[in-house]
């Protein structure tokens, strides 16, 4: 279970999102409801809502599971599938539960489809990848998340 503190953190953090949708990724382990930066990262808030809106995350796998993060959103499964599109760096700090865009980490493409939702304070991500978003319940499942478990499909509200 998380800290108290970690828990504020993320319930401050999904505060500060006037008016910002959020979405929920299913899985067999349960749901992870997630609130959008969507004034800090527009243009990636509006990429995943669109590939959400779509189907395109529908049965795709989380193809990266460590102690401190879980990755999925790979159309090829296994780290080096997707576009590109430009990153969106913001002043919001990688705290239990954000929800981040993969890169090769060269400060200016990202890819547009893969995401990753760190378990523990990842700080040292800060200003090197973009932090779209937070997960404001079903940190539980995000901790269960195995290699190969599928996203179900992703709902926007």
């Amino acid at each position: 279970t998380p800290s108290p503190l970690s828990q504020t953190s993320r319930t401050n953090q999904a505060n500060d999102m006037s008016n910002a949708e959020t979405a929920v990724i299913k899985t067999d382990k349960g749901n992870i409801e997630i609130a959008f930066y969507a004034k800090e990262a527009p243009k990636t808030v509006q990429n995943f809502v669109q590939k959400a809106k779509s189907g395109f995350y529908n049965n795709l796998i989380f193809h990266r599971v460590e102690d401190w993060v879980i990755q999925g959103g790979d159309p090829l499964g296994n780290g080096t599938g997707g576009g590109s599109m430009p990153v969106e760096f913001n002043n919001k700090p990688f705290v239990e539960g954000s929800v981040g865009v993969a890169s090769r980490g060269d400060g200016k493409v990202q890819n547009d489809s893969q995401f990753f939702i760190v378990k523990t304070n990842a700080q040292f991500l800060n200003g090197k990848y973009t932090n779209f978003g937070i997960v404001t319940k079903g940190m539980d499942v995000v901790s269960k998340i195995a290699i190969g478990d599928k996203i179900l499909g992703i709902t926007v509200q």
